[in-house]
């Protein structure tokens, strides 16, 4: 299955158009300095520990690895499978958007939850995003989608649920429009984008030394 823009690819463009442009066609550019692939390894360390609730959860990432079109073909078999589901790295395929979701929960009943796992400490802007597109994504793909939690941090290494579907459900009109604009993006030429404050909000960009070089 094809598709053009990732979540994560979705999130860059939010915060600057170049790098996701940069992200799609030359991600060897991308810097990342110790502090942040420590983080990111928290990040990973986190999540997994919410996902030890799930001990019959099957993480497709250990079957697929990289075969990003083979997500969304094996998530559809196995949710159609009777009786309780639980998957990490479900891949859902929608509007030319790949998204692995955390953690996808089919209880006995049909209806799905869905958990999306930040290490952060509060329900940031950019986590909410996160949550949106998801939700985008996820409900034209999904039959009795129910809950689509985020989970962060409680400051203990503990966990916080907020249900954020009705909030998405409000963003769907704005995602779809703004997922044209990206596709047109990466139609066309690099953009040009000064470098600004937006270059470390909410996230240090990792093309800022491409840029500063470019400049």
């Amino acid at each position: 299955m094809n598709y053009i823009l990732t979540k994560s690819k979705y999130i860059r463009g939010l915060q600057c158009e170049r790098a996701l442009y940069l992200d799609v066609y030359n991600p060897k550019l991308a810097y990342y300095p110790p502090e942040v692939l420590a983080k990111f390894r928290q990040g990973r360390d986190f999540e997994a520990s919410f996902r030890d609730r799930f001990p019959q959860g099957m993480n497709l990432s250990k079957l697929l690895g990289w075969k990003m079109d083979q997500y969304p073909v094996l998530t559809r078999e196995k949710l159609a499978q009777e009786g309780e589901v639980v998957l990490f790295e479900a891949g859902f395929i929608y509007d030319d958007v790949l998204v692995l979701a955390d953690v996808v929960h089919k209880h006995d009943d049909g209806t799905i939850d869905v958990y999306e796992i930040k290490n952060g400490t509060s329900a940031k802007e950019v986590f909410q995003n996160d949550l949106a597109v998801q939700h985008y994504v996820l409900s034209h793909c999904l039959d009795g989608l129910n809950h689509f939690y985020l989970l962060y941090n409680d400051g203990n290494d503990g966990f916080v649920q907020e249900d954020f579907a009705q909030q998405s459900v409000a963003l769907h009109a704005t995602i779809a429009e703004t997922i044209a604009r990206f596709k047109e993006v990466l139609q066309g030429f690099e953009p040009e984008v000064s470098i600004d404050e937006h270059c470390d909000l909410p996230y240090a960009c990792p093309y800022r030394r491409y840029c500063e070089r470019k400049k």
